[in-house]
């Protein structure tokens, strides 16, 4: 299964994001009060980077509470790496694990098409493994 599978009843329109001025601060309160990891910074249209909860925290440690004043843009994971509706599930799953992340934005001709967590694909890859026993349960009480 691809990630275009996946995100096929998302709309672009739907994706959380903020922008590459936008407060550390500001981030913050929309991480909380959509209760997610990340978002992913936008820069002219373009995705420059994301932010998550753990850039937050390793800048709280090394800055202090005056990272919360500078824009994201400071304290971003970038360059950003993404993923394209084309890639498997299998491939999103294997380079999370490589690169240690959670999240990928999904781009599609360079624009920003989804954004994926590893919770999106591990609950992809558990409904088809129980698909895939739920077929092979029919076949052998078939034979």
């Amino acid at each position: 299964m691809n990630i275009a599978s996946l995100i096929a009843d998302r709309s672009a329109a739907d994706i959380v994001s903020c922008n590459v001025d936008t407060l550390v601060s500001e981030a913050v309160s929309i991480l909380a009060n959509q209760r997610i990891g990340a978002l992913p910074v936008m820069r002219a249209g373009a995705v420059a980077g994301i932010v998550s909860e753990r850039d937050i925290v390793y800048r709280l440690a090394s800055m202090g509470s005056d990272c919360l004043d500078g824009p994201v843009e400071a304290i971003m994971t970038s360059p950003v790496i993404t993923v394209e509706p084309s890639t498997t599930v299998d491939e999103a799953l294997a380079l999370m694990t490589r690169r240690r992340f959670r999240h990928f934005p999904v781009v599609d001709n360079g624009a920003l098409c989804a954004f994926i967590s590893i919770g999106d694909l591990v609950k992809t890859r558990i409904d088809e493994v129980e698909h895939e026993a739920e077929a092979l349960r029919s076949y052998i009480q078939t034979v």
